[in-house]
């Protein structure tokens, strides 16, 4: 019996570990929306209608959205970012800022992608401009930042997303010139796995997917995945974004984030960093404080940096270079960052 009892906890224990693990997003709003209700329950019905609002506003947009990385994925055409990485530096360091701002790239491949291209000998600094640019823009994150913060912004993010990775590439090009940054992979790190094959072996596009049973099967498998990875981050998004404006002081957010001076953008840069959730997640975030005061520049800054040193971004980048590739990543993006939000700053109070 004690036998019996102790194996049911542990697989009890399993499943719990397990259900966290994958649905953690889901758990936290569900979580977030009962506590109000116990304890503030005008809040909660408040929090709980003003999520569904926004989540039935931005549906064509998700849908669309939704639409493209799955399109991407079944035709192959993620795949033409193998094509990115031949010619000279400065074309390199273009077409894969390029690239890494406008393909619907997989985030989940990208490791073994920059594993790959490393190990093969693909200079640094087209591997940086591609890395700095990728997790800030791609064709489903340009339609929801439309969706959400209006057509300007997000062809201002593509602008920083790509001028990023031209200005890093441009910067490692320029240090590896002078003898620096040679042998930048960590020893223990391979050739990749799967993604670092779409390098290797690069697949024609399959335009026309619907005719072969299998890409259907992955459209329709891309499509269920990329709803259910949007819906609940949107949706912890938009609980967080109905209790900062319940709550959050628009006064304060005004005269900290506020304004045209360089103090607002630099600190949105640095507060970016710790306080970025997700790239879909931090979108109804930052309109939430844009309505509140935040200056535009300030909103761009914090996005642009918080995507380039989120935690999984930065994860990755540790994971496979050495220290002083680590921290040039680092200093590259908050440097950029901080320019960008600057410029756009400027741009929107001309």
């Amino acid at each position: 019996m004690n036998t019996l009892a102790q194996n049911t906890r542990h697989w009890s224990v399993e499943l719990a570990l397990k259900i966290w693990t994958k649905e953690r997003v889901w758990l936290v709003s569900l979580a977030i929306l009962i506590v109000l209700f116990l304890f503030a329950p005008d809040q909660g019905v408040e929090s709980a209608k003003f999520t569904a609002t926004n989540l039935r506003d931005v549906a064509p947009f998700l849908v669309l959205s939704i639409g493209i990385a799955a399109y991407a994925g079944a035709t192959g055409a993620d795949g033409l970012i193998a094509r990115a990485f031949t010619g000279s530096p400065a074309v390199m360091i273009l077409i894969a800022a390029l690239a890494g701002g406008l393909s619907p790239f997989c985030s989940c491949g990208v490791i073994p992608l920059i594993a790959a291209l490393l190990a093969m000998g693909v200079p640094l600094s087209a591997v940086m401009a591609f890395w700095l640019a990728s997790p800030v823009m791609d064709p489903s994150m340009f339609v929801l930042t439309t969706g959400v913060l209006g057509v300007e912004f997000a062809i201002a993010k593509t602008i920083a997303a790509v001028s990023l990775g031209v200005f890093g590439g441009t910067v490692v090009h320029l240090l590896a010139k002078s003898g620096g940054l040679t042998d930048p992979l960590r020893e223990d790190v391979g050739n990749g796995g799967c993604g670092g094959a779409k390098v290797r072996t690069a697949q024609p596009v399959v335009w026309t997917f619907w005719r072969d049973s299998a890409r259907v099967t992955k459209f329709v498998r891309e499509g269920i995945k990329t709803t259910l990875f949007l819906a609940k981050w949107l949706t912890l998004a938009f609980v967080l974004e109905s209790l900062m404006l319940a709550w959050l002081p628009a006064d304060l957010v005004a005269s900290t984030l506020g304004g045209a001076g360089l103090a607002p953008i630099g600190i949105a840069t640095l507060v970016g960093v710790p306080a970025y959730l997700n790239g879909y997640a931090a979108l109804p975030l930052v309109g939430g404080l844009m309505g509140q005061g935040m200056a535009p520049g300030a909103g761009l800054a914090f996005l642009v940096a918080g995507g380039v040193t989120s935690l999984p971004a930065a994860v990755a980048v540790w994971a496979l270079v050495k220290r002083p590739v680590f921290l040039l990543y680092l200093g590259i993006a908050l440097s950029g960052s901080f320019a960008a939000g600057l410029a756009f700053q400027l741009w929107v109070t001309l």
